[in-house]
C-alpha cells in the first residue's frame, strides 16, 4: 500500500476517537449505545462489501440514483485503503468496533477511554512515522521508528489520561501488540491488551 493509501486509510481509522470523546462527554451508557449500534450497521453491510455478487446488485441499483463514475470513483478508494486480506474477509473496521464494545462494557471509565485513544492514535502516528522514515526495519516489515513513535504517543496520551506508571505499561503492551500483530487482527487486539495490561497492573501494583 503507498503512503498516500495508507495515509488515507489512518485518517478514516481516526474516527474511531468518537467513541472515546462519546464516552467522555455522555458517559458510558451512550458510549456503549453508539458503539452496538455502529457494530451492528457494519455487520449488516460487510457481506455487500465482501461478495462481489451483492456488491455488484447494490452497484446496479444504486446506478438509477448515483453516476456510474461516482460509483467507480468510491469503490476504487475503497480498494486503495483496504489491505490485501480484507478484500475477502473481514474488515479492520469489524475489529475494532468489537474490542472497543467489549472494552466500554467491562472496563473502567479512564481505562477504556486510555486504550481506545492510544489503539487509534498511537496506530495512526506509528504508521506516519514508520512508512515514510522507518529506516531500521525487522524482518516482518515494521520499524524501530515507527514502534518508538507509537510507544511515545502511546504513553503521553495515558500519562495525561492517568499517571506515568499506567502509561508505560499500557504504551508497551500496546507497542508489541501492534509490533507482533497477534491475532485475530491488530486492530481488535492492539485496544485489548492496552486494556488488560493497565487493568492488570493497577489490580497487581495499586
Amino acid at each position: 500500500m503507498s503512503i498516500k493509501s495508507e495515509l488515507k486509510r489512518k485518517a478514516l481509522h481516526l474516527t474511531g476517537l468518537i467513541v472515546p470523546l462519546i464516552y467522555l462527554i455522555f458517559g458510558q451508557k451512550a458510549a456503549i449505545g453508539f458503539v452496538a449500534f455502529a457494530l451492528i450497521i457494519f455487520l449488516i453491510l460487510e457481506p455487500f462489501r465482501i461478495v462481489e455478487e451483492l456488491r455488484d446488485k447494490v452497484k446496479r441499483k444504486l446506478g438509477i440514483y448515483v453516476r456510474d463514475e461516482v460509483i467507480a470513483l468510491v469503490e476504487r478508494e475503497l480498494d486503495a485503503i483496504s489491505r490485501e486480506h480484507e478484500r475477502h474477509s473481514i474488515g479492520a473496521h469489524i475489529y475494532f468496533t468489537a474490542a472497543a464494545l467489549i472494552i466500554v462494557c467491562f472496563f473502567p471509565r479512564d481505562i477504556a477511554i486510555g486504550a481506545i485513544t492510544v489503539a487509534t492514535l498511537g496506530d495512526a502516528i506509528a504508521a506516519i512515522v514508520g512508512k515514510p522514515l522507518g529506516k531500521h526495519r525487522f524482518k516482518n516489515g515494521k520499524s524501530v521508528e515507527g514502534s518508538l513513535a507509537y510507544f511515545l504517543s502511546a504513553f503521553l496520551i495515558l500519562f495525561l489520561l492517568i499517571d506515568l506508571p499506567h502509561a508505560f505499561v499500557g504504551a508497551l503492551a500496546g507497542m508489541l501488540a501492534e509490533f507482533y500483530e497477534l491475532p485475530p487482527d491488530d486492530n481488535f487486539s492492539n485496544q485489548l491488551a492496552v486494556a488488560f495490561a493497565i487493568y492488570l497492573f493497577r489490580k497487581v501494583v495499586f
